[in-house]
């Protein structure tokens, strides 16, 4: 890349950074040109959909994820390592508000400049939850899809005002319907087994003899 092309490249990204994080990830790909001194040829020159400017924009984060994943496989119990990386991806689903829909709509479209990182970083959290679940840390009715919506979700949830405050317990909420043993209330206590019911055992009535009846 030349010179002048690389400076127009940086400086496209820096200004798209600013701008999508004001106004979110439909914010005016015109008004992102603009604001960096180019033409919006220029822009869509580097990058020629919205997707593929968000995913150079989340290019280090989706990276971070993969080696995250990796170092978790290796340092951290089952249980711990799928915690720890959900956060991380709710996380980076956050960082610009309304990315999460792009995502979720991208790793089913092949021709999303998206789709081979949300694929790559669902294949990472497959990991986790497939070491997760043959330690019988994890739900065996979950796969590594289903955990990539529940990402979704969880970040859709950031994202809303009136639902932000509430985010870490609802991350409890979701983390406790993964995990078989912990529990939603303080996000990492483990399930007790309920105490067994007490067996009553009923004696049958007898007629009470004629001499005790009045």
């Amino acid at each position: 890349m030349r010179a002048d092309a690389r400076k127009n490249y940086d400086q496209l990204l820096a200004v798209a950074s600013a701008v999508v994080t004001e106004e979110g990830a439909d914010a005016s790909l015109r008004d992102i040109a603009r604001r960096a001194g180019v033409g919006l040829a220029t822009l869509y020159r580097h990058f020629p959909t919205r997707d593929a400017l968000l995913e150079a924009l989340l290019r280090t984060s989706f990276d971070d994820l993969t080696t995250r994943a990796d170092e978790l496989e290796t340092s951290s119990s089952p249980e711990d390592a799928l915690v720890s990386w959900l956060r991380d991806c709710v996380a980076c689903a956050h960082e610009y508000r309304g990315v999460t829909a792009l995502m979720m709509a991208a790793i089913e479209d092949t021709e999303s400049a998206l789709h081979a990182s949300c694929v790559t970083m669902r294949a990472a959290g497959t990991r986790l939850l497939a070491r997760a679940q043959a330690a019988g840390m994890a739900r065996a009715d979950i796969d590594g899809t289903d955990l990539f919506a529940l990402v979704g979700a969880l970040a859709w949830l950031n994202d809303q005002p009136s639902l932000s405050p509430r985010a870490d317990h609802l991350f409890g909420v979701i983390a406790s319907t993964i995990l078989t043993n912990r529990a939603s209330s303080d996000g990492g206590e483990e399930r007790r087994p309920a105490p067994a019911a007490e067996t009553r055992v009923e004696t049958p009535s007898l007629p009470l003899p004629s001499h005790q009846i009045h």
